[in-house]
């Protein structure tokens, strides 16, 4: 096995094959006397005159038309190729008015920006995206059951958000229509005998924003809807506004450009070219989309949204404060990444400035906004071996700070900004754990480091000074330069001397193949520092080690899976408290079947949230919602979403 054992893809929050680009742009003004040490060539921003200019832009900035089964097609297709379904550390819980009201909620990255999730709550009521439906359930445990069941079809639900205030419940996502044949050359026959049609087919998406008056939880009220054409690629909400992010390709069918359109009753509208924005840097290996940014008030039915749109490239990441909104997408070469800057003031949004930095962002975690700059780590491989960086930009997104070449040749794990510090893990053989000072913006430096065994997907503020880790234990191979991934490893930082980060604590879990979606999701991670409560879905995998002593190349078999949960101190460590789960039975219970075959047969069952209100944990799968008591982890009640 090679070094690519232990490589982690890059992981990007959302999941639609067809999301292009985003974002935004243009104004420049300097921050201080720092000085600005690298300012790539870009272009301002500006709007098309015209219809015929946005077409003829699009024609002449391609490499003609495409060619499909030997023949050109009668339709360009520019659409970009984006992925997708991701300060001081944000508070992890919310406190209610006495210690048995308090309950937690969304794991979100900056204190005041809400993230949206498939699970809410308030409280007294928990709000669940399963099985292509929107539930609400009354959380008493004395009486929990569903309240109401809103159905949707043909849909990708992304999450909800929910505003208390208000009384009001946004659910956004995509619908998704056949595809419509936009002309081409047809072919038919086969090898195997079967007709086929060769042609461009172009994709019928629409993201849509529903908001729901849940002043009755019983019976919950549509009030408005949002849609347009496009699939969802991000959100936040800030107060009671929901900014959203939608994507489509751009498409030129028989001369004809597919412009955004947003529904409206039973009207549609285009969204005119003359006020879609756009570069006159082409960078985006001839892949163009629209990407329109979207503000919604859901506490106010009267309010109209605003919305804009920019051309660009396909988009990888997004980052938002309390005021900026910033995507980044990687450039043509693979070497850059592209970054955008919109301003947002509730209803109103303002494009401020573009920039570029060398490298490319793993995902949210990676970016930050702090003081006045924006900070990102990134990874290069120009001209040589993998190298890790950070950068500090000003406002106008022109770099002042860098720190290049860190830990070279190895992969970037994880990172996190804790306000002028900045936490990177990277890993090969073993993990080191940097420290970075972002105290002088133009000067960052690297001040500690710890090297241990294992790496950490996901880093988590404990304190001011404590970190969390959640990654992989791993044994270094004898055959080459690379280690082999073992259990999920749960680590506990000690970064009070900066000189000299330690690790105070380490619990694994499982063998080799066992996995936690915090990995790549870091809302299902559940931590309460004032409750010493620590919460991780675990799916284990475990070896026989009765027979023959197993190599570290070895795979553990699927045995079980649910949460684990834990008490966190600093000074006890991690002390397993218990384990919960919604398997029925375990894969010996299934004589005929293997343990795979158990492994996906029940997976309805597995546990993706876990969430608490007073002494009371809830975890939630796509079959169930599951009462246990925190204390012995007794079970109180099951709630069946069917």
């Amino acid at each position: 096995m090679v070094q690519k054992e232990i490589r982690k893809k890059t992981q990007v929050y959302g999941t639609i094959a067809t999301l292009s680009a985003i974002v935004l742009v243009a104004l420049i003004y300097t921050f201080g006397a720092v000085p600005v040490i690298f300012n790539p060539n870009v272009s301002p921003i500006k709007t098309f005159s015209s219809y015929e200019e946005l077409k003829n832009f699009l024609i002449a900035n391609t490499q003609g038309y495409s060619y499909y089964g030997g023949g050109p097609l009668d339709v360009k297709f520019f659409g970009a190729r984006g992925v997708g379904p991701l300060p001081m550390p944000a508070p992890e819980y919310t406190l209610g008015l006495g210690s048995d009201q308090s309950y937690s909620t969304t794991n979100i990255q900056v204190a005041g920006v809400d993230e949206a999730d498939i699970v809410k709550t308030d409280g007294n009521y928990i709000y669940v995206i399963a099985n292509n439906s929107a539930y609400i359930i009354d959380a008493n445990p004395q009486n929990a059951r569903v309240l109401a069941k809103i159905a949707f079809n043909n849909t990708y639900l992304a999450g909800m958000f929910l505003s208390q205030d208000s009384n009001k419940l946004a659910v956004l996502g995509s619908r998704y229509g056949d595809p419509i044949y936009s002309g081409g050359p047809q072919y038919y026959g086969g090898s195997n005998g079967i007709s086929s049609i060769y042609g461009i087919f172009v994709n019928n998406v629409e993201t849509f924003i529903n908001i729901y008056d849940i002043s009755n939880k019983a019976n919950p009220v549509l009030a408005r809807n949002f849609t347009m054409s496009g699939s969802y690629f991000n959100s936040r909400m800030i107060g009671n506004y929901v900014y959203a992010v939608v994507s489509q390709p751009a498409y030129v069918v028989n001369e004809t450009v597919i412009l955004p359109r947003v529904y409206s009753k039973d009207n549609a509208t285009d969204i005119a070219a003359s006020g879609i924005y756009y570069t006159d840097v082409v960078d985006y290996n001839n892949y163009f989309g629209f990407t329109t940014f979207v503000g919604l008030n859901i506490a106010d039915d009267a309010q109209e949204p605003a919305n804009m749109t920019i051309m660009t490239g396909g988009a990888s990441s997004m980052y938002v404060s309390l005021n900026d909104i910033y995507v980044t997408y990687p450039s043509s070469d693979g070497q850059g990444t592209a970054i955008y800057r919109v301003h947002i003031n509730e209803n109103t949004l303002t494009f401020e400035a573009q920039g570029k930095v060398p490298g490319s962002v793993l995902n949210q975690y990676s970016m930050d906004e702090y003081n006045g700059y924006f900070r990102l780590a990134t990874t290069s491989w120009t001209n040589g071996p993998q190298q890790n960086n950070v950068y500090v930009l000003n406002m106008s997104l022109a770099v002042v700070g860098k720190l290049e070449n860190l830990a070279t040749g190895e992969n970037l794990h994880s990172a996190r900004f804790m306000g002028d510090k900045c936490y990177l893990v990277t890993f090969i053989k073993t993990d080191p754990l940097f420290v970075i000072d972002l105290s002088q913006p133009n000067a960052p430096k690297k001040l500690g480091e710890l090297h241990i065994p294992g790496y950490s997907d996901y880093l988590h503020p404990y304190d001011e000074t404590h970190l969390i880790g959640v990654g992989k234990e791993t044994v270094e191979a004898s055959e080459g330069d690379f280690a082999w991934y073992q259990g999920l490893k749960l680590s506990l930082f000690d970064v009070s001397n900066v000189n000299e980060p330690k690790q105070l604590s380490n619990y694994t879990i499982g063998d080799r193949g066992t996995d936690s979606p915090v990995l790549s999701d870091p809302k299902a991670f559940l931590f309460d520092k004032s409750k010493n409560l620590l919460v991780i879905p675990v799916n284990l995998a475990e070896i026989d080690k009765t027979a023959v002593a197993p190599g570290p190349s070895a795979y553990g078999t699927f045995v079980w899976q649910g949460v684990y949960v834990f008490r966190l101190t600093l000074n006890d460590g991690f002390v397993l408290r218990g384990n919960v789960t919604q398997m029925e039975n375990n894969a010996s219970s299934y004589p005929t079947f293997s343990s795979s075959d158990f492994y996906w047969m029940n997976s309805d069952y597995w546990i993706s949230r876990a969430l608490y209100i007073g002494n009371t944990l809830y975890t939630v799968s796509n079959g169930r919602v599951q009462l246990n008591s925190l204390e012995n982890m007794a079970l109180i009640a099951k709630i069946n979403l069917s």
